[in-house]
């Protein structure tokens, strides 16, 4: 089995961390001290028992490339196995398969292959993630290849697409979910084990950096964001952001999930982040 898709299939429960790539508008003197950053933090990652998603242009904003840093500036010793680089349909249509066999050929076992937001951004090469996935898998049938799904949404019609022939994915990610609304994950869970979904899923948790009614407002344009509760217990009731991703892990946990990733960690800081996340949730 594909060493990343059989971490996941492993009974070890595992927290994943989602980083996101210097913005590609820094200056180059930016640039660097970015790249710095993230290479320290994910090579601390790679040491653990996790497994590091590098997003590509997340929420619009438009990032440098994550497989051409990681091609050119992560050490031969750190292991490529949990190391996953997203790719959306953001790009041409050449640019896309000529990436997979670049990962491939660097030595990465898996990519998560998403659509992009059509909100923001450049527009899609292909209409829909799969049809991406489908040509991806053409062209590189080694690679093992994520998509996605949203609990918040009706988990028959989401179950529909996992057990879908044309879904060709190993595994999947989905939207971020928390212990402040757990209702539609246990409907999620409970639709996808009785019609026996094959895939490994990987649930989201974001890190809440604060309650910033700003940047509560800037992030529910991409995701569901339960403001009040964040705002009694980050500012009213003075919970670190560890503990509040910690009860979402544990709450996750106690309906039968057992793999999470974290999102917006701060890059300096994941590997520790993590620990004591882990720690926190029981883990």
């Amino acid at each position: 089995m594909n060493p990343f898709v059989e971490r996941l299939h492993s009974e070890r429960p595992l927290v994943g961390v989602e980083l996101r790539p210097p913005r590609a508008d820094q200056d180059d003197a930016a640039s660097m001290e970015s790249w710095i950053e993230m290479n320290g933090s994910v090579r601390r990652l790679a040491g653990l028992d996790t497994a590091v998603f590098l997003t590509d242009s997340a929420v619009g904003s438009r990032e440098e490339e994550n497989l051409q840093h990681l091609v050119a500036n992560l050490e031969r010793d750190v292991p490529r196995d949990r190391i996953c680089p997203f790719l959306t349909a953001k790009h041409t249509l050449e640019y896309c398969l000529w990436y997979g066999i670049r990962a491939l050929d660097a030595g990465y076992p898996a990519l998560t292959v998403l659509g992009g937001d059509t909100s923001v951004g450049q527009p899609r090469c292909l209409a829909h993630a799969y049809l991406l996935r489908q040509r991806v898998r053409e062209r590189c049938p080694a690679l093992a290849l994520g998509g996605w799904a949203n609990p918040h949404r009706d988990p028959a019609r989401q179950v529909d697409y996992l057990l879908d022939a044309a879904f060709t994915a190993e595994f999947y990610l989905t939207q971020v979910v928390s212990h402040y609304d757990l209702a539609p994950v246990e409907r999620f869970c409970e639709e996808a084990r009785r019609r026996g979904v094959p895939h490994p899923g990987v649930f989201g948790v974001f890190y809440y950096r604060s309650a910033s009614p700003k940047t509560l407002e800037r992030l529910s344009r991409f995701l569901p964001v339960p403001a009040r509760e964040l705002t009694r217990d980050l500012t009213e009731r003075g919970l670190s952001p560890d503990e509040v991703s910690a009860r979402s892990i544990a709450a996750l946990r106690g309906i039968g999930v057992t793999r999470v990733y974290l999102s917006n960690l701060p890059t300096g800081e994941a590997a520790e982040r993590l620990e004591a996340i882990r720690a926190m949730a029981g883990l």
